[in-house]
């Protein structure tokens, strides 16, 4: 097994600057200035006559962070911390304890300590809940309680944590960590190379060659580029590795903005490495942005495959723009389109529901493109696979219970009660999934369809027009049908959630190493990936 994934484990003042850098800016000068000033006055009279003492820091960063609110989800301030979190995001390292981290309100969650890292070194596991950083509370803690774990390179720091309900010390002494893009590379089979990319930080075009050229080394003629649930990264990054598999010179993204310097055509600049070997990628609604530039350029060039389910849908592009005191604003600067010319945004954030909730484009209003050879391929909600994997695809409940996190709890609760040893002949028994419904049952598991809420809103408005009398026997059956239908869901879904509970836990024995092997010889998509590699008559009817 070549596995790669060896992990080097303000708030301002307002200051505000005016430059007139457009013709639309100068014309609506007048209009920024007068707000500009009605605000200023407004927050000063504000923090001098309001009857309690305000924090003027923290009225700024709610100010700023729910005006942006109203735009899109992507444009955002940055102090200090965020600056600096996005910048080692995207260079790939950073110096910590080597575990992902989510960070809750009164605790930090460990989600996987990396293997051989100092949180692995030092016992803690998947599951654990870091409730003191040294002498700081974390529930007291008002800024990312994450930030605490970071530090210098051979620091150490304390940690107390909550395991199964009992409490536990440990001392972890810090390292670089190394943050790889490319987690893991191997042969499928004889043929068959299988490259999975996670990120696209700095380091990804790097990872992906070096990995291709490796496989190739070892006979592999044919390639699985798996992007699911990669979320992005580096515009830069993407196009390079289109370049990999694409000759010199290639339109591969366009960027079209109200700002003429952000309007951008973005072409291969070097030679590629194979513009002919077989290519099938995998994606999934966790392929975003950056995932989406890669795969939905490759298919418009007809030069992959495209095997899963529909990407994400993010065709935003982001720029950082400085602000004083070391801030920044993360803005929505132009929309991105691919080769054929399709923009496959899926929301729409400047159009939103009575709720106030971006919508999503209507499949009748999604326009038709073609890709190099013809075939029809549409925008407006993100890359549309050319093989559809219906397990690729999260079922409502399955959404619901990954969100609550019971899967996740659930592996913690089987790994501290089961022994596995043997990875290749792991496997979820009929009384595990029994187990698990139990253990939906125990924590009263339950979700509300998009039919209740529409049923819902009918019986509301049946009320205001005094019908409600008349239709509560059919609304009562309705309701009483969909509960049973609710009911028989999981194990509707069975396939699915063991699939994803198998994924769980195997990473909680075996880390993610042991995790992507398990792929390579169990999941649904990389099996139906092989299937087609192995038929070059089959491949090729896909791009034609």
């Amino acid at each position: 097994m070549k596995n790669i994934l060896k992990k080097k484990i303000i708030i301002p003042i307002l200051a505000i600057t005016v430059f007139f850098t457009t013709a639309a800016f100068k014309s609506d000068f007048f209009e920024i200035a007068k707000q500009i000033e009605i605000f200023t006055t407004l927050f000063k009279e504000l923090n001098m006559n309001y009857v309690d003492e305000t924090n003027p820091g923290d009225l700024m960063d709610t100010a700023i962070k729910n005006m942006l609110k109203d735009l899109d989800p992507y444009t955002v301030f940055m102090n200090e911390q965020d600056v600096e979190a996005a910048r080692i995001n995207n260079i790939g390292d950073y110096t910590g304890i080597g575990a992902s981290i989510k960070t809750s309100k009164d605790h930090l969650l460990v989600i996987e300590p990396y293997k051989d890292y100092p949180a692995d070194k030092a016992g803690l596991k998947a599951g654990d809940k870091i409730i003191k950083v040294e002498a700081i509370v974390v529930s007291s803690f008002k800024e990312n309680a994450g930030d605490l774990l970071r530090g210098a390179a051979g620091s150490k720091v304390n940690v107390t944590y909550l395991r199964q309900g009992k409490t536990f010390t440990a001392d972890i002494t810090r390292q670089e960590v190394e943050v790889n893009a490319v987690t893991l590379f191997d042969m499928v089979n004889d043929n068959t190379g299988y490259i999975a990319l996670t990120k696209f930080n700095s380091k990804a075009s790097k990872e992906t060659s070096n990995a291709l050229l490796e496989l190739k080394a070892d006979g592999a003629k044919k390639i699985i580029l798996d992007l699911r649930g990669n979320p992005g990264g580096l515009l830069r990054e993407a196009i390079n590795i289109v370049n990999i598999f694409v000759p010199k010179g290639q339109l591969v993204v366009t960027t079209k903005s109200k700002v003429e310097k952000y309007n951008k055509t973005y072409f291969t600049q070097n030679q590629p490495l194979d513009t002919q070997i077989p290519l099938i990628v995998l994606i999934d609604g966790g392929s975003a942005s950056a995932s989406e530039i890669v795969s939905g350029s490759l298919q418009d060039l007809d030069r992959a495959v495209i095997i899963g389910s529909r990407s994400f849908g993010k065709g935003l592009v982001q720029r950082p723009k400085s602000l004083t005191y070391g801030a920044q604003l993360k803005v929505t600067i132009s929309r991105y389109y691919t080769p054929s010319g399709r923009c496959i945004q899926a929301l729409d954030y400047w159009n939103r529901d009575t709720e106030g909730n971006a919508v999503r484009v209507k499949k009748e209003n999604f326009n038709e493109f073609k890709t190099k050879n013809g075939r029809s391929v549409f925008d407006g909600g993100g890359v549309q696979p050319d093989v559809e994997i219906a397990l690729s695809k999260p079922s409502t409940i399955t959404k619901a219970i990954i969100n609550d996190d019971y899967i996740f709890n659930f592996a913690t609760d089987y790994y501290y009660k089961n022994s596995v040893s043997n990875l290749k002949s792991f496997k979820l028994t009929n009384t595990d999934f029994r187990n698990f419904k139990s253990y939906l049952k125990s924590n009263n598991f339950d979700f509300e369809t998009k039919t209740e809420k529409a049923l819902e809103q009918a019986m509301e408005v049946a009320s205001d027009e005094a019908l409600m009398e008349s239709l509560s026997n059919d609304y009562n059956k309705l309701l009483s049908n969909l509960n049973a239908l609710k009911s028989k869901a999981i194990d509707t879904n069975e396939k699915q959630l063991t699939s994803l509970i198998e994924n769980e836990i195997v990473k909680r024995y075996f880390y993610r190493e042991g995790l992507y092997e398990f792929y390579l010889a169990n999941n649904t998509e990389i099996k139906r990936a092989t299937e087609i590699l192995s038929n070059l008559n089959k491949y090729n009817s896909y791009l034609k």
